[in-house]
């Protein structure tokens, strides 16, 4: 197969990539053609085999205001081998705290520090980034995702209180950013998920499924799927929709 040079690619920056949906959303696009460029508190770790590297790695740690503001300055540069393009904005790291024993943390057993760090990490991080990289997504005519959750419409046996609160705010602000970005050609939209089975299941969600309509755990590259459709242009008239990916949970 012949190599795709960077200038001809379109290019994803995505949070969250190193596991679960976001590792299979780093295949879906990858297998397309598109350059990856993954986002991470942590450096490139030398025995990764992702075959872009280090180069197309860029260490975020979206729990800082300050650092992710500087993050953004090195995507900045990362996106110049595409004449500074960025085709689409994939915000799906988050965190969501746990109790002892890995329980639910609820409005009272949730010091504050936590709820402000989730609501960092999880919902003013991905605003601070797509206004960050505004210019970069408009020359592409781009797409922003947001990734949100089924925990943000209804008490989630699972998902503690600060968690489900940020992301019911993501889905707002998605509703938001459609409205104001949308005159600039960039379209913004969300992907709920249910239960997905990745690293991050707990204890007990073998009960949910019992209550799914479709009596399955979702795998990975189905939420792949659906994220990659939002970012092409099999989708380019949809705009500030969220769409459920969740075997019919939510009804």
């Amino acid at each position: 197969m012949t190599e795709i040079p960077n200038s001809d690619r379109k290019t994803l920056l995505l949070t969250g990539a190193s596991r679960g949906i976001g590792h299979a959303t780093v295949k879906r696009f990858s297998s397309a053609g598109w350059r990856v460029l993954t986002c991470s508190r942590h450096g490139f770790p030398e025995d990764c085999p992702w075959e872009a590297g280090e180069e197309d790695h860029i260490q975020l740690d979206l729990g800082d205001a300050e650092k992710t503001a500087q993050a953004i300055a090195t995507v900045r540069e990362r996106l110049q081998a595409q004449g500074g393009r960025l085709d689409a904005l994939v915000n799906n790291a988050a965190i969501s705290p746990k109790g002892e024993g890995g329980s639910r943390l609820g409005v009272f057993e949730t010091d504050l520090s936590v709820w402000q760090q989730v609501f960092q990490v999880n919902f003013l991080g991905p605003i601070m980034l797509a206004r960050g990289l505004v210019d970069e997504l408009k020359m592409a005519r781009g797409s922003v995702v947001n990734v949100t959750s089924i925990a943000g419409t209804r008490v989630h046996p699972f998902a503690g209180s600060a968690y489900a609160s940020s992301k019911a705010a993501l889905a707002a602000a998605t509703r938001e950013m459609a409205a104001d970005f949308g005159p600039l050609g960039i379209r913004v939209n969300a992907i709920a998920p249910g239960e997905i089975d990745t690293a991050i299941l707990s204890p007990g969600t073998e009960k949910i499924v019992a209550e799914i309509p479709m009596r399955r755990l979702g795998r990975p590259e189905e939420v792949a799927r659906t994220i990659y459709f939002l970012c092409t242009d099999s989708s380019s008239y949809v705009t500030g929709a969220e769409i459920h990916i969740n075997g019919g949970q939510h009804v």
